[in-house]
């Protein structure tokens, strides 16, 4: 009977044994998954963070570039109304001009311009104040019969300036008109001139 105690006691060892080397076996294999798994999560969580810097990197970098172009265009937008008053004052000064300033012009303008025939001078109610038929006389004889100008009954509504009109063409010296024609080709220097 010892025997078979002996023998049952060696089978509970055995297995005690056995037992001993399978739990520490998964215990071992357990700890591998975990660290294995910790090791992916690791992983995963640093990517993740990675691509969340960059994309609030990008994400701030789109913000400040945004900024930036709304501020640059109100800029231009203020510069652009600047250069704007400074033509529509040049308008307001030349308009304000005197009466022998405006018949300088007047007749310097029309004896350089290339005309023929009968022309038809149209002003604005201003205008037929200080130009009369006297003056356009003066201007006829100086054209040497190349042209005829006559003062047009009607006048327009423009703030000074003239038009000359024959047979349904018109040559516009309107203040607004000459100013608006050199008003791309000076923007520049203007700008330079009030922003430098």
């Amino acid at each position: 009977m010892s025997n078979l105690n002996n023998l049952t006691s060696k089978i509970l060892q055995d297995a005690e044994a056995k037992k001993a080397v399978i739990l520490s076996d998964a215990e071992n294999e357990k700890n591998k998954i975990l660290s294995k798994k910790q090791q992916e999560a690791s992983s995963v969580e640093k990517t993740m963070l990675e691509k969340a810097e960059i994309e609030a990197a990008s994400r701030k970098e789109r913000i400040i570039s945004g900024a930036q172009l709304h501020a640059r265009n109100e800029k231009l937008e203020a510069k652009q109304k600047v250069i704007s008053e400074v033509f529509e004052t040049s308008v307001k000064e030349l308009s304000n001009c005197s009466g022998d300033d405006l018949k300088g012009f007047v007749k310097e303008v029309i004896l350089n311009t290339e005309i023929e025939g009968e022309q038809n001078l149209i002003l604005n109610a201003e205008g037929k104040k200080v130009i009369d038929d006297a003056f356009v006389a003066e201007i006829n004889k100086a054209l040497d019969k190349k042209a005829v100008i006559k003062i047009d009954e009607n006048t327009r509504d423009f703030r000074g300036g003239f038009i000359l009109e024959k047979d349904g063409i018109e040559i516009n010296n309107t203040f607004e008109a000459l100013v608006s024609s050199i008003k791309d080709d000076l923007s520049l220097e203007v700008a330079r001139v009030l922003f430098s």
